[in-house]
């Protein structure tokens, strides 16, 4: 077969490039249809499930494996897939947050230290190690990369060769050129496919590595919260916009611009080295001149992409908040009537939008401007220069076209035909090394917007790496289950240390304390003593079950002690919740239906739950246990807090903090709802306004919101309570006796008043 292949180097080289080429790609091509028949094979042999298994695949959700991972049951065509989930350890969290400390808010994104220090803390992430999928990935997309640059220079020298067998008038040269032509666009054509394909699902990889390990670490339990607290203590807003916005045009940027810049880097190496051979030493230098010209034209001319790009990221951020928020409150609003002003709002808000996305336009139709002038139309002016130096100053001689054919005694000149080979070729490698130059230049604009985009990830990241825990409570003393607060002041979270401390560094003034609203509170609750909270609007009660539950930190040097997790201490606040999922999922949050199974529960069980808060109805009223809807508006106002109640009910917690959590329920089902939960042994820490409630507790805790922050604890059914009862009483029955005198002057004013209209 060597001995067949043609005595041209460059073509021998071009063919040997295809031979290896096919060799590789062999085996894959081959053995592509037999597994593909395989698989087909091993999904028809598959029966599909029943619908019983799929509605318990639906319920169960997940099933936790022996290592502490989970495997999701996905329905998918009436089959269920298993998608391995492993959640980020607490150790590798730990370890990546010395790589994400706090960036100053004047930082503005530009291509400098600051952004590789972003961009490789991200990638850490993103690649954890060599051996991963992504790492592999990479690997397989330089190959191609690499091949598709070397089949490049291939073509370019198999078209010259062509057309200098035209220029030959050689017919078998010419057909062993299209010959070659044929067999390189096989692994052309699978190369660029590929490497479409190992882009997207790079960028692909890359979010999903990216995302889990942002909700691993967004959605992080107790004692770091910060899904609760980033807005109110590190004021990052919109941090949805973050997750499902940002993370994905930062996966795609960064798997685009790694192809942007390696191919054409790869490109203007190897062509020039080619380009270099036939051009010599003065077309070399001129080339590499072109390079620095264009690169200082366009470095001059280039905008601010990166800021831009930051800026559009928040804006679009506060748009789709307003989006989500008319979506979430859409009842409220629609009680109010407030359509139109909601409107406003939102129109302002996309005003804001398009008014910066159209500046962006107007920024860049001078950039593109120059760019698409210097790339397209001065690049070929250079080619053309650059390929008539070896033709009129390097190898300058007079060639003729032989009409007559040589004579007997001298052979074929060929140069005519071997300098059209030279100009064909070196054309063809100056258009794609134009292209090249013009994607390089296109890079720098790709990689501006990136380090915009490395911005908002990076800020999103470090700060909820350095978003401190909260203090953890005491656990009780003694074996006596104990709800307790010590000389602590209630007061309303400020900004986090180390974000005050940064913000201090840079306005030169830190944020001061936080409002307190009640100081020095000191009480505790045994088991079985039920606390009941009250006061007027705004003095701070919920603000006690907010310390109480461990969502803020006690101030003033005070410390909580409470029993742990769910078991120990429950809340329901004044907002009913309503999970996505089923209607037993309702019931048993936060718990899953896993952890419902393991339990031993029973569906009768939580029927008498149900039938407990007057909700034994709801099975047959909305489908069965594993009807799946929107609960939020199917459930009344009552309803839901009600099933708030029934949640109370199912964990059985030895306290129980009810954040006005009956205001929407009757009187009647109220008082049934409480006597059940002391019938089960839990402790009740009430917090209302309704004076039907004192008689099921045994402590009364009063703020009254002066602004001095005091409080009065009070055991109900004491001497002091009657006393201030009785004096009350006394009081009313003074102003009672007014009344008359009241009255009379009333009349007086009436008379005078009709006496001056008359």
């Amino acid at each position: 077969m060597l001995r067949n292949l043609p005595r041209d180097p460059k073509a021998r080289s071009s063919m040997l490039v295809a031979l290896f080429t096919l060799l590789l790609l062999r085996g894959r091509i081959a053995d592509l249809p037999k597994g593909v028949l395989a698989r087909l094979r091993s999904v028809a042999a598959r029966p599909d499930v029943s619908q019983e298994e799929l509605a318990q695949a639906l319920q169960q959700v997940y099933i936790d494996e022996p290592d502490g991972s989970k495997t999701l049951l996905v329905p998918y065509k009436g089959r269920i897939s298993k998608v391995p989930i492993k959640p980020t350890s607490p150790a590798s969290l730990a370890g990546n947050a010395k790589r994400f400390p706090l960036v100053p808010t004047s930082h503005k994104p530009s291509l400098d230290k600051t952004f590789l220090r972003q961009l490789f803390a991200i990638m850490r992430i993103a690649f954890p190690s060599w051996h991963s999928k992504e790492s592999l990935i990479l690997v397989s997309h330089s190959f191609f990369l690499v091949l598709r640059t070397v089949l490049s220079v291939g073509v370019a020298r198999l078209d010259g060769r062509i057309v200098r067998d035209l220029v030959k008038a050689d017919g078998v040269g010419f057909l062993k050129g299209l010959g070659l032509w044929f067999l390189l666009a096989i692994p052309s054509t699978y190369t660029n496919s590929m490497i479409r394909h190992l882009q997207a699902k790079l960028s692909l990889r890359m979010r999903t590595r990216l995302t889990r390990y942002t909700d691993d670490l967004y959605l992080s339990s107790a004692p770091d919260l910060r899904y609760y607290r980033v807005a109110m203590e590190a004021g990052l807003d919109d941090v949805d916009q973050y997750i499902t916005g940002d993370i994905g045009a930062f996966c795609d940027a960064l798997s685009g611009i790694y192809g942007n810049v390696l191919k054409p880097s790869l490109d203007l190496v190897l062509f020039t080295s080619q380009l270099s051979r036939s051009l010599g030493i003065r077309g070399t230098a001129m080339l590499f001149l072109n390079y620095y010209l264009t690169a200082k034209i366009l470095r001059a001319v280039t905008p601010a992409f990166g800021r831009l790009a930051a800026v559009e990221a928040r804006l679009e951020g506060e748009y789709r908040a307003g989006m989500g928020r008319v979506g979430r409150e859409s009842e409220e609003v629609a009680f109010y009537g407030g359509g139109l002003q909601e409107r406003s709002i939102l129109w302002r808000a996309y005003l804001r939008l398009i008014k910066h996305v159209n500046s962006i336009y107007k920024i860049r139709i001078a950039y593109e401007w120059t760019e698409d002038f210097v790339i397209k139309y001065l690049w070929s002016a250079a080619g053309y220069c650059l390929i008539s130096i070896p033709v009129f100053f390097t190898r300058r001689r007079h060639v003729g076209v032989q009409t007559q054919g040589p004579k007997p005694h001298e052979g074929a000149d060929n140069e005519v035909a071997n300098r059209t080979e030279t100009y064909i070729s070196s054309r063809r490698l100056l258009l794609s090394l134009a292209d090249a130059g013009g994607r390089l230049m296109y890079a720098y604009k790709d990689l501006l917007e990136l380090a915009g985009l490395t911005t908002r990830l990076y800020t999103l990241l470090s700060t909820l790496h350095n978003l401190p825990p909260l203090p953890a409570p005491l656990a009780s003393s003694s074996d006596k289950a104990v709800v307790a607060l010590r000389n602590v002041d209630v007061a309303i979270p400020t900004t986090a240390p180390a974000f005050a401390a940064a913000a201090e560094s840079e306005s030169g003034s830190g944020k001061g304390s936080g409002t307190v609203l009640v100081r020095g509170l000191s009480f505790e609750l045994e088991q079985g003593e039920h606390l009941m909270i009250t006061g007027s609007n705004g003095v701070g009660k919920t603000a006690i079950a907010r310390v109480l539950a461990g969502l803020w930190a006690a101030q003033g040097g005070g410390a909580v002690s409470r029993p742990l997790g769910k078991s120990g201490v429950f809340v329901v606040p004044q907002r009913a919740y309503m999970v996505t999922g089923t209607l037993l999922d309702q019931i048993i949050y936060p718990d899953t239906y896993p952890q419902f199974a393991a339990s031993g529960n029973t569906h009768k069980e939580l029927m008498e739950i149900l039938t407990a808060v007057n909700l034994a109805y709801l099975p047959a009223r909305e489908g069965g246990w594993t009807t799946r809807k929107e609960w939020r508006d199917v459930l009344s106002g009552g309803e839901k807090q009600r099933m708030g109640m029934a949640r109370v009910f199912y964990h059985r917690p030895k306290f129980a903090i009810l954040d006005e959590c009956t205001s929407a329920v009757s009187s009647d089902v109220e008082g049934r709802m409480y006597e059940h939960a002391k019938s089960l042994g839990i402790t009740l820490i009430t917090i209302s306004l309704r004076p039907t409630l004192m008689r099921y507790h045994t402590q009364l805790l009063t703020i009254p919101g002066d602004g001095t922050g005091r409080w009065t604890l009070k055991r109900i059914g004491t001497a002091e309570e009657r006393m201030d009862l009785d004096r009350e009483i006394v009081s009313l029955e003074h102003r009672l006796a007014e009344v008359a005198q009241w009255e009379t002057r009333l009349g007086e004013l009436e008379r005078l008043l009709s006496a001056q209209e008359a």
